[in-house]
């Protein structure tokens, strides 16, 4: 054997040799290799009541761009946005933000794609959209609504039992009691309405009505009347994954029913608690710094002391 022919099997055999050492190891007797896909949990893991029925107690939040648009749209630079030179910038407001207050892209969870508005309707829209700053009542810290509470980037806690189900809210501190048994139709309009729920087998169904008009259902501009009626459906997946869907009724603005879906994930973190997000303090000079002494000029004019 000639010493280039001995050079190439000895590199052959590094080669081999490294190869076998970066192959993974067998993993220890209960110990799942590291790159083990995960594996969906069997409904008889879903945890349950002493009843039977799922059990939604936990830390919950989704995952989603739904709150910046429902419906699929690409990136852009701010929400607001005014003309340009040669393209819209942002609005005077917004552009110091620089990235933070740009916009990234949407994904649509909206069943078809598109919210079926009526042609009439979709002005509205749009002067939402315009007037966003001063509009969005998210900005105000108003409470969200149903559904957007839902997927407002905030987390939100369950508690439930045999008697009752309660869902308390990071965003604003919104809170809602769900009714298990029909209360009726609701006797006034609130923010986050009024819900009654029940059970469709293992899917928890939560008809809401009663909703503010003021209320909207993302960062875009969409929008509802007084009308509106949601049914919300809760379908647990695994122990740590809710199937989240949502049906909206409008008759004034939608050309038909339309619904939403989306995964909500429990929060896992060792020791995490609900936060609060009691943001009215936040916005107090927003909406009332005009009032403040020395800025009667931006209420009255320039001649207030004349």
């Amino acid at each position: 054997m000639t010493s280039q022919q001995e050079k190439r099997l000895l590199l052959a055999a590094a080669v081999i040799l490294s190869c076998a050492a970066c192959a993974p190891a067998d993993p220890q007797p209960g110990v799942e290799a590291a790159a083990a896909p995960v594996q969906q949990a069997p409904a008889s893991a879903i945890p349950r009541t002493p009843s039977g029925k799922p059990d939604f107690n936990g830390i919950w939040q989704v995952l989603s761009t739904a709150n910046n648009n429902l419906e699929a749209a690409p990136a852009k630079a701010a929400h607001a946005l005014v003309p340009g030179d040669f393209v819209p910038v942002p609005a005077p407001e917004i552009v110091a933000m620089g990235a933070v207050g740009a916009v990234p892209a949407s994904f649509s969870v909206v069943e078809g794609g598109v919210i079926p508005y009526k042609p009439e309707a979709l002005a509205r829209r749009l002067e939402n959209q315009t007037n966003w700053v001063s509009s969005d009542p998210e900005i105000k810290c108003f409470m969200p609504g149903v559904p957007r509470a839902t997927y407002v980037p905030h987390p939100f806690q369950v508690f439930q039992s045999e008697e009752a189900m309660f869902i308390a809210y990071s965003f604003a501190g919104a809170v809602r009691n769900i009714y298990l048994e029909d209360p009726g139709p609701p006797p006034l309009d609130a923010w986050m309405g009024q819900s009654y729920g029940y059970w469709d087998g293992d899917t928890f169904v939560v008809e809401v009505t009663g909703l503010d008009d003021r209320s909207w259902f993302d960062r875009a501009g969409n929008y509802h009347t007084y009308k509106l009626k949601v049914t919300e459906r809760y379908t647990m997946e695994s122990a740590n994954v809710i199937q989240y869907q949502a049906t909206m009724e409008d008759p004034d603005l939608f050309e038909r029913p339309w619904t939403i879906s989306m995964p909500i994930y429990r929060r896992l973190e060792q020791g995490f608690e609900l936060p609060q997000f009691k943001c009215v303090e936040f916005v107090e000079e927003l909406m009332y710094g005009k009032y403040r002494k020395g800025r009667e000029a931006e209420l009255f004019g320039e001649d207030v002391d004349g």
